[in-house]
């Protein structure tokens, strides 16, 4: 077990392996009895958000591999990080490590006011026009998304627009003046036109995927492609990577806080596979929030 992925496995699993529970629990933090000592009133608290703990008796804190370290010299046993490293291997080898750590703002919900009235090929004018606008070859779009009717229950109105499914039965939508999705918020996964590579491209949005496959005149890629229509999906999302031999990734993230973070986690998640070359390509659209604003800004496209 190498360092990084180390500090991915979940602190609050290692410790119910430790018979530790918590004694109190707020949003984001667990709060415990003391594994490092004795004590009566819980002051050992672990930060979910970020894998994290800090011990208030001790006045010491840090990520996993500082825990185990402590708790092994609090036995009186050997507590360099290789040591820490061969316990977690021990203890908590088989533990699926929390690759994101980080939860996004966004929340994974459902749209449970719309209805789906209507799901055909694009032909509205004013979606072609979107797609237009946006730099997106209709047909890649037309590959990919459907155009779909909808009953807003609360409004009581109809609108149209574009949909991509999703890996949980929803569907991604989007207008010139709508954002949201149908039914639950996942990640969508499109396979690449070519069987035998093994690469996998990994994108924050759907017109990201549009924007690169106009870009390089194909209705879809080479490789395959996961789709995160957010960065709350990135998790669930890793799934699909695990149980594929890929040995080539691609991350396509916004050029912004969250993106920054989602690229930090997937770069942590491939270093954890021998084989797996990640590649991130924030440099090719550095000077832009993302891929389809660089790619509208190459066409002298303004919304």
């Amino acid at each position: 077990m190498n360092i990084d992925h180390a500090k991915a496995t979940p602190l609050r699993e290692i410790l119910t392996r430790l018979n530790y529970k918590p004694k109190r629990t707020t949003q984001h933090k667990l709060w415990y009895l003391s594994p490092l000592r004795t004590e009566k009133t819980a002051s050992f608290v672990v930060n979910l958000q970020l894998n994290s703990w800090y011990d208030f008796g001790e006045g010491i804190g840090g990520d996993v591999v500082n825990f185990v370290c402590a708790y092994l010299k609090s036995h009186k046993e050997e507590h360099t990080v290789s040591d820490a490293l061969r316990w977690i291997s021990n203890m908590a080898g088989d533990i699926t490590p929390d690759w994101c750590v980080f939860r996004h703002s966004e929340p994974l919900k459902e749209e449970s006011a719309l209805v789906l009235k209507r799901t055909q090929p694009i032909q509205n004018k004013g979606l072609i026009q979107y797609l237009d606008n946006r730099g997106i070859a209709f047909d890649v779009a037309n590959k990919h998304l459907k155009e779909v009717r909808l009953h807003n229950k609360n409004s009581d109105k109809c609108f149209t627009a574009l949909g991509l499914l999703n890996e949980d039965g929803g569907m991604e939508l989007r207008n010139p003046f709508f954002k949201g999705c149908f039914k639950t918020k996942s990640f969508s996964f499109v396979r690449g036109y070519d069987p035998t590579s093994h690469g996998i491209h990994v994108f924050e949005g759907m017109m990201d995927y549009l924007s690169l496959a106009t870009i390089k005149r194909t209705q879809s890629l080479k490789d395959d492609a996961l789709i995160l229509n957010s960065v709350s999906c990135l998790n669930p999302a890793m799934s699909y990577i695990k149980n594929y031999h890929y040995n080539m990734a691609y991350s396509w993230m916004d050029n912004d806080r969250a993106g920054t973070m989602a690229t930090d986690h997937l770069d942590l998640f491939f270093k954890s596979y021998e084989i797996m070359q990640h590649k991130p390509m924030n440099t090719l659209y550095a000077a832009h929030k993302d891929v389809n604003a660089w790619h509208m800004h190459k066409k002298n496209l303004v919304i």
